[in-house]
């Protein structure tokens, strides 16, 4: 797997004074954040990768990160916006022994994928600016490309089962009035839609959960590792309540990966990046379930949710709030303050 040809985009506008509307600078922050974060991740797992084809798709990962930092460097100095100070080598240690086993990079780099791709979605209808836009386009077109090859390799190895089969219906029907019951009376079968946000929020959870599990190891800082091991507890029992609906329906569901992390207790990174990381896919989490609720017939499965919600969130307010007291959180751009 060749190294991918850098692509550039001229600084053009529609219009020559043409400003980043709010949604520009927010979207191209936040995806200078989020690679920056990954730079330094994928830098240390192929420090200590073996597997030449994982390798492969790590080494793509990372140019492709290098080269969106890149990209986003570009236009806020054409736009004297200031340069983000992110994470750096200084929030790595590259001497730190293996942390995980070559197969979780891989689950990795599939949930990370779909992290940036729910950036990437919601900025290209928004955003005006041709170069911009197509700087946005381009990322989509490129993550969805890693995605591609990241399943193909979990399922040439073996990592990984196929979303659950269901039979295909033989006509086409309309619900009746018991479409919502889910503690009383006639319960119907799980749909295909909530069934695949199961299937996804089980696939994303075992990945953080095994992350989670690595970092709270490794943290130095007792409180964060406090926070850590809450957010640990939780997600098992989330992912256990997620299965449990699977199984009630005889579907099969993505198992845990907490195998795949080491005995180390050497930290390879900085306690303000593991911090900002799980704080990020937490944040995450809570746009998927808004996504698996806004599908939901069935009450007992919304319940499920809101209850998951509430933890994650208040799981993400305490990260915030540990980030700012460490004087850790960089500002995103913000509006004028007017008035009192």
């Amino acid at each position: 797997m060749g190294r991918p040809k850098p692509i550039t985009f001229k600084s053009h506008k529609m219009k020559p004074e043409e400003k980043l509307t709010s949604v520009e600078m927010g979207k191209l922050w936040a995806t200078f954040m989020g690679n920056s974060m990954a730079k330094c991740i994928l830098t240390y797992f192929l420090h200590h990768v073996e597997d030449k084809e994982i390798k492969a798709l790590l080494q793509k990962a990372l140019h492709l990160s290098e080269e969106f930092l890149g990209t986003i460097e570009d236009i806020f100095t054409k736009d004297e916006f200031p340069i983000p100070q992110g994470f750096s080598e200084k929030d790595i240690n590259l001497g730190a022994p293996r942390l995980f086993q070559d197969e979780f990079y891989v689950h990795y780099l599939k949930y990370t994928s779909k992290a940036g791709m729910s950036i990437y979605n919601v900025a290209v209808p928004l955003v005006y600016r041709k170069d911009v836009k197509e700087f946005f386009t381009h990322c989509m077109k490129e993550t969805m490309s890693l995605i591609d090859q990241t399943k193909e390799m979990l399922m040439k190895k073996g990592l990984i089962i196929k979303p659950p089969l269901i039979p295909t219906p033989e006509k086409v029907e309309f619900v009746h009035k018991d479409f919502l019951n889910g503690f009383f009376g006639h319960v119907r079968p799980m749909h295909a839609l909530e069934i695949a946000h199961f299937y996804d929020n089980i696939e994303n959870n075992v990945t953080s959960k095994a992350l989670i599990l690595a970092f709270a190891q490794v943290v130095k800082d007792e409180q964060i590792r406090k926070l850590f091991e809450r957010g640990k507890t939780f997600t098992t029992t989330d992912i256990e309540n997620y299965m449990q609906k699977l199984h009630d329906e005889n579907l099969p569901s993505p198992a845990f990966l907490d195998h795949l992390v080491t005995t180390s207790a050497f930290s390879p990174f900085s306690d303000r990046l593991m911090l900002y990381h799980k704080m990020d896919m937490f944040m995450m989490k809570i746009r998927s379930f808004g996504n698996s609720v806004a599908v939901n017939g069935r009450r007992d499965i919304g319940q499920v949710y809101t209850k998951s919600l509430m933890k994650i969130y208040l799981f993400v307010e305490d990260a915030t709030k540990i980030m700012i007291e460490k004087g850790w959180m960089e500002q995103p751009p913000q509006a004028v303050k007017r008035g009192k």
